[in-house]
């Protein structure tokens, strides 16, 4: 049986990573900027990771959400713990388009209405309700078509209030920073007035921290440099180090009701000690200070770089803005100096998540194959 074609493939196939490095099956050396789209998050095969994962399949890898599971219980008390987001209650699945889907869900119950307000270059996963929310026809079939959605401009909060005001819409369904979109934000006053008109008209607020969450913007979350509160937190990517699992976090002020949402798999028990080892390696490793000093030290390198037009973003979750597509610099970096980076749909933005423990000299490593590939492709403008 041949495999089902939707996927533009590398010639490359690794075998084995270890930290910022894969390796691939001809013993290749790969330094990884990009984390499997964010994924990896406390470095590839952690040993408190490994540990975790390997002494609990020994003892019960899966039961149903039928029966008692105090591992989830712990999970949502260190996420509370770390992130700061006190009497939120804590909803388990198994990725970042299922956690979206399970938000808009639960909204909609909650409101009793069924639009949704997203935003241009705004992705937020590839099922139901959640691809009809992302901007982008080609990925929308008919079926999904069917979901009512209205996406606006970022940073045009009139248009929002005029489409809040008429009273169907559900939720507004936001990334603090975009990712497949290309890295950008809006202002601060866009977002803080967005949390107003939502309480204002009866319309749940989700932050889609699926990408940008778990320390990866310098912050536990990225909404966390607002001054607003989300009504639904959306995670996953970084929340496993490659173990499947998503969730949302749910304020109090919305009441649960027994089957009004459910999953088999999510939250069950190897997802939660992934989910569990990640949390105390980002404590107990300081990896959100790490986020923030490895940021500034990329930024200032970058800013250095004569073809760089802009770098986006925040923390480890950045872009590189050129003046040209990318997908040459890409097949540059990968196949001549065995480097992962990431793309996005402006084409002319080089996406860079790697995990939260990079260093100075990886940085440096980056920057010296990026000059060398731009000399190959620009020999005139490399100062």
């Amino acid at each position: 049986m041949s495999l089902f074609n939707v996927y533009p493939l590398y010639e490359v196939t690794p075998v084995s990573a270890k930290g910022i490095y894969v390796y691939d099956k001809n013993g290749a050396e790969y330094l990884d900027l990009y984390g499997g789209h964010a994924v990896i998050s406390i470095g590839h095969s952690h040993p408190k990771y490994v540990e975790a994962i390997t002494h609990q399949v020994a003892k019960l890898g899966f039961y149903s959400n039928a029966v008692q599971n105090p591992l989830q219980e712990e999970l949502a008390a260190k996420i509370e713990a770390l992130s700061g987001c006190k009497d939120y209650e804590l909803f388990l699945c198994n990725s970042g388009a299922e956690a979206n889907e399970n938000a808009l869900k639960l909204a909609s119950f909650k409101t009793n209405k069924s639009r949704v307000i997203a935003f241009k270059n705004g992705f937020h996963g590839r099922t139901s309700a959640a691809v009809a929310a992302t901007d982008n026809a080609a990925i929308i079939a008919p079926i999904n078509a069917q979901q009512e959605v209205t996406i606006l401009e970022l940073n045009d909060i009139a248009s929002v209030q005029i489409e809040l005001e008429k009273g169907d819409v559900c939720a507004v369904i936001v990334e603090f920073i975009q990712g497949v979109g290309g890295l950008d934000q809006a202002n601060a006053a866009f977002f803080e007035q967005l949390d107003v008109l939502c309480k204002k008209n009866n319309t749940m607020f989700i932050a889609d921290e699926v990408q940008s969450g778990y320390g990866r913007s310098g912050k536990f979350f990225a909404f966390q440099y607002y001054k607003l509160t989300p009504d639904i937190i959306s995670i996953a990517k970084g929340m496993g180090n490659g173990f499947p699992i998503g969730g949302i976090l749910i304020h109090p002020s919305i009441e649960a009701k027994y089957g009004m949402l459910g999953t088999t798999f999510g939250g069950n028990h190897l997802a939660c000690v992934a989910g569990l080892s990640v949390l105390n390696a980002i404590e107990e490793e300081h990896l959100m200070e790490n986020v923030t000093e490895m940021s500034a030290y990329f930024v200032k390198i970058a800013n250095t770089i004569p073809q760089v037009k802009k770098t986006k973003g925040k923390g480890l979750m950045l872009g590189l803005e050129f003046d040209f597509e990318v997908a040459d610099l890409r097949k540059k970096l990968i196949y001549e100096h065995h480097i992962f980076t990431g793309g996005a749909s402006n084409k002319k933005v080089l996406r860079i998540l790697p995990p939260l423990n990079i260093n100075k000299g990886h940085i440096n490593q980056f920057f010296e194959a990026l000059v060398a590939a731009l000399d190959g492709m620009f020999p005139k403008m490399v100062k």
